[in-house]
């Protein structure tokens, strides 16, 4: 049986109309991570990703560092279960979701 390892993120910081969600999303694909990626009313990014340990982990990295025009100051990380899933966009593997 292969471990599974499901988190919430929430990214802080210059990270709304820089195309943090769509970095996230190309992240996901790569490191074969489900979930779910939104902007939230308050100017953060939050994300559910569940994967391998260590490609959630390298989630975790690459949400530290974001793509070039980002500016993070901070990302809180907390463990989540499969319900944190149920915002997917059934048929997807990983979805970017409207405002939330």
């Amino acid at each position: 049986m292969s471990e599974r390892r499901i988190v919430r993120l929430t990214i802080r910081g210059r990270v709304q109309g820089v195309g943090f969600r769509y970095f996230v999303e190309r992240e996901a694909a790569r490191l074969k991570l489900e979930g779910w990626v939104r902007n939230r009313r308050d100017g953060a990014v939050e994300a559910v990703v569940a994967g391998a340990p260590d490609a959630v982990e390298a989630m975790c990295e690459a949400c530290r560092r974001g793509p070039p025009a980002v500016a993070v100051d901070a990302v809180d990380i907390q463990e989540a279960g499969a319900a944190d899933l149920a915002l997917c966009a059934p048929g997807e593997t990983f979805s970017v979701l409207h405002t939330g």
